[in-house]
């Protein structure tokens, strides 16, 4: 099959992760509408809420990784998958803010735990030279799941009612069980012992990989341009039809799905990781010029623009998203690779949060001039990721080192 790897702990995980993100898109899609006009909160009162949880598994990726390598990290995924299990379940009962916040809480956690035993799971179960090519396969079936799961909650959507709400959140909770069931076809992984000495979570203690973390969450931002930005953008100063929105977001699906494993070929390695690091803040910054381009020009000229534009920035992506997965495996001792992998997963946090912001204040909000700075900003954070992997890679362990990035 064209987006499952070939049998094995990979199409193992594949599947799990098809299931699960087919759940995810439904309540994804509905959440907000739910909360609203179901549970009554206000608009306020939802964002307020999700900033907090988001705050929370921010601060519990790293810890939660370590419990993965600790504890065994097919276990911890199973555990922390029937945790989300019912805690979306719970979802049902919520009548206030302070429930849906205590539950946001508990979610926000079991996801943290998801994320660092889902790292440590792929580091042990798979050869390490297969590890950036599984991610990129997983990747590439989230987009299909959770697009299969927005088409889902239409459904839902169209009858807004709490009994079409409520269906959909038990669909969600189901795909969380059987995504867990499915996982125990996986051989169980061994506890790795903990270090006899020093710190238990080195991973925030190891300032190269911080560094990198930081670059890699602030280049992250690039989300924030198709989801956010862009939207306002065609609306607020481009003549295109509103639609293309809509065409752009397929082009960047259809892009993901197919292309992603291919785009992460040369990455297992630190040095290739790097250099396609460095080729995502070029064509991201292009990205950016496409777009600032597509204002005060013609309907046609706006929406050859805007695709091209779409088009070029999902390149970007591809090459970003595969570069972070070949830098943080292989920057990560073999002891701690989940917590590594957590506390990689909080850079992509950390932009995510604050994207939002910075991206409509210069693209929207200071227009042409605010999409070059952006760009220039992006080709800085892509040039700067060689240097920080190579001096990462010196700061290893030699009876650990990985490959020298010469790049």
């Amino acid at each position: 099959m064209l987006l499952l790897p070939e049998p094995g702990p990979a199409r193992t995980l594949a599947l799990s992760t098809l299931v699960n993100t087919v759940g995810r898109g439904t309540w994804l899609t509905v959440s907000a509408l739910f909360l609203t006009r179901s549970v009554g909160l206000t608009v306020a009162q939802v964002g307020l809420g999700l900033t907090v949880t988001a705050l929370v598994a921010l601060v519990a990726s790293t810890p939660m990784g370590y419990l993965a390598d600790r504890h065994g990290p097919r276990g911890m995924q199973i555990g922390a998958l029937f945790a989300s299990a019912a805690c979306t379940a719970a979802l049902v009962a919520v009548r206030s803010f302070a429930t849906f916040l205590v539950v946001g809480v508990l979610m926000a956690v079991a996801d943290a735990a998801t994320r660092g035993a889902r790292g440590a799971l792929i580091a042990g179960a798979v050869p390490a030279d297969q590890r950036v090519r599984t991610r990129a396969y997983l990747r590439a079936v989230t987009n299909v799941g959770i697009s299969v799961g927005a088409v889902v909650a239409g459904v839902g959507l169209a009858a807004d009612t709490r009994a079409g709400y409520v269906a959909l959140i038990l669909l969600d909770c189901a795909t969380y069980l059987l995504a867990a069931a499915i996982l125990f076809r996986l051989t169980p992984l061994p506890p790795v012992p903990a270090p006899t000495h020093g710190p238990r979570l080195v991973a925030l203690r190891d300032r190269p990989f911080l560094a990198f973390t930081v670059l890699d969450g602030l280049m992250s931002m690039h989300f924030g341009l198709l989801n956010i930005a862009l939207p306002l953008w065609i609306a607020e100063h481009t003549t295109a039809p509103r639609w293309i929105v809509s065409a752009c977001m397929l082009v960047n699906t259809v892009i993901v799905v197919l292309f992603q494993v291919r785009a992460s070929r040369g990455t297992e390695e630190l040095a290739g990781a790097g250099r396609a690091a460095r080729r995502a803040g070029v064509v991201i910054a292009v990205a950016c010029a496409l777009f600032a381009a597509s204002g005060d020009v013609s309907t046609p000229a706006a929406v050859a623009l805007l695709l091209a534009g779409s088009l070029v920035h999902v390149l970007g992506e591809l090459w970003h998203a595969a570069a972070g997965w070949g830098i943080s495996f292989g920057l990560a001792p073999a002891h701690a690779q989940g917590q590594y992998q957590g506390a990689y997963g909080m850079g992509m946090q950390l932009g995510g949060m604050i994207a939002p912001v910075v991206v409509t204040s210069l693209a929207v909000g200071w227009g042409v001039p605010g999409w070059l700075l952006l760009g220039g900003l992006f080709l800085l954070l892509g040039a700067l990721v060689p240097p920080v992997v190579r001096w990462a890679a010196r700061s290893r362990p030699v009876d650990a080192a990985p490959e020298p990035a010469a790049v």
